[in-house]
């Protein structure tokens, strides 16, 4: 009995890792599928030859593509495990969800923080040292050459920051234990490293994420028709197309020999075109979609921020008082045995929604900074270096937001796998200072944001706006069409 019950153990185990395998494979092809449609809507469309360069883009877009699929994989993952918890709460005995546990999240969540090592550390670098390659010199150029290169390269950037990681360790903590530590490539090295690429990950998300808040209203007012108040959409309409039709004129009579008037009055009509293009669709727009769903809008994004900030206030409160508030990466009750939120699911639902929306303002505000401003992609126009910066950029704000989330105290969740094993998450000052710079910053630029109306307002009162003191006053004067439908000129 005892040999019949240690094979039906060892089959149990067997069908269940077989199971888990293949619902991950299943989730990380329909991510590797949607991450490809997205690279090759922006990527730069190029000849179809098989040349070796096409050979070289392809096998970086393959890796591309992957890392992608991987930060995407990184941003559900928290997601997913929360409102599993919650579904193994409410029905602990079902028969249809039993695939749905804690082995699975665990295993779900090494994989992504393997996956993440795998392509911070060796397929980008590989990706974009390849696509620079062109062989050593005196060898024979081809794939076999620029593969020869590009893995010297990778050795040599791996001794660099071997180097780099050792010697900041040796200052920071030196001691017998933290050097001998260090040659432990596999235990300790490799998740030392993986924790400082977190830690700079959360850095740029506490840059990002509060400009992205506040950025956040802007974007939405581009995409959402706005109220008509005190407005006349038709004569606006009207005097737009008189200076279409006006430019067109222009455009016609000149001699194709003068080009610089050309190129300007080209670049005059498209934005006469675009400014009527948007003038059309508000006044197409129902009026449910202008005096609902825009104030709708707005307002629930100004609902979400102020419970992001509540809840950071919360927990900044929570770190004075109860040691126990620190995200130490320590193991919880387990998935499925308590809930994550006070609140039950409606909790853990306001949860999924303000990660979601944190993980979007970061990346708004990432490419709203004058830094990043040229990572911008451009439909059917980006070349592969800038679609590896860009992969490289989200896989790292993707695999700081879970960490992010725990320390701000937006989710109770315990971090699964080496995502929670990152030594500065035990570190009071850090998190504490992490917390209060977060609520302060993203106080500020919403205070920027909502202020910046009345400031324009008692600069011009005061005459200042003459001085060009504000960028938004001249925005808006430059784009602001008078009332013969020219655009007004500094």
């Amino acid at each position: 009995m005892e040999g019949q019950d240690e094979v039906s153990a060892r089959e149990q185990h067997f069908h269940s890792q077989v199971r888990e395998s293949t619902i991950c494979f299943l989730l990380f092809a329909v991510l590797y599928v949607v991450s490809y449609f997205i690279i090759t809507r922006y990527k730069r469309k190029s000849d179809e030859q098989e040349d070796e360069d096409a050979i070289v883009n392809r096998i970086s877009l393959c890796l591309s593509t992957f890392t992608l699929a991987v930060s995407a994989g990184a941003v559900l993952l928290l997601p997913f495990s929360i409102i599993s918890n919650e579904i193994l709460l409410s029905f602990p005995h079902n028969y249809y969800i039993q695939w749905l546990n804690g082995s699975l999240i665990h295993g779900l969540w090494n994989l992504a923080s393997l996956f993440s090592n795998l392509c911070l550390f060796v397929l980008m670098p590989f990706a974009f040292f390849f696509l620079e390659s062109e062989g050593f010199a005196g060898l024979k150029k081809g794939i076999r050459a620029r593969i020869l290169e590009t893995l010297v390269m990778l050795i040599l950037l791996a001794l660099l920051i071997l180097g780099i990681v050792w010697v900041a360790s040796a200052l920071i903590d030196n001691d017998a234990a933290s050097m001998e530590s260090l040659y432990d490539l596999w235990e300790f090295y490799l998740p030392y490293l993986y924790s400082c690429i977190s830690l700079m990950g959360c850095l740029l998300l506490l840059l990002c994420t509060p400009v992205g808040l506040s950025r956040m209203f802007t974007v939405m007012g581009q995409l959402l028709v706005k109220p008509t108040i005190l407005e006349d959409l038709d004569e606006q309409i009207y005097i737009i197309t008189l200076e279409e039709e006006a430019l067109q004129r222009r455009l016609n009579g000149l001699s194709s020999s003068v080009e610089c008037n050309i190129t300007e009055l080209e670049q005059e009509l498209e934005n006469v075109k675009t400014l009527k293009t948007k003038l059309e669709r508000r006044k197409k727009a129902s009026a449910w979609e202008r005096n609902l769903v825009y104030p709708a809008v707005m307002v629930l994004l100004l609902i979400e921020t102020f419970i992001s900030v509540l809840l950071v206030a919360c927990n900044i409160l929570c770190l004075l008082v109860d040691e126990t508030a620190m995200p130490k990466g320590t193991r919880g009750p387990g998935i499925g045995n308590a809930s994550l939120s006070a609140f039950g699911f409606v909790g853990a639902a306001l949860e999924i929604i303000l990660i979601f929306y944190l993980m979007v303002s970061s990346v708004v505000g990432f490419y709203s900074l004058r830094f990043f401003g040229n990572f911008i992609p451009k439909k059917d126009d980006t070349t592969m270096t800038k679609i590896i910066g860009n992969c490289v950029s989200i896989l790292v704000l993707s695999s700081a937001l879970p960490v992010m989330s725990r320390t701000l105290g937006i989710t109770r969740f315990d971090l699964l796998g080496d995502f929670g094993r990152f030594n500065w998450l035990g570190n009071f000052y850090i998190v504490l200072s992490y917390n209060l710079l977060f609520a302060i910053v993203t106080t500020l630029c919403l205070v920027r944001k909502f202020t910046s109306a009345v400031r324009e307002e008692l600069f011009k009162a005061l005459g200042l706006h003459k001085l060009h003191l504000s960028d938004t006053s001249r925005d808006s004067e430059t784009s602001k069409p008078s009332a013969n439908g020219h655009h007004k000129a500094l």
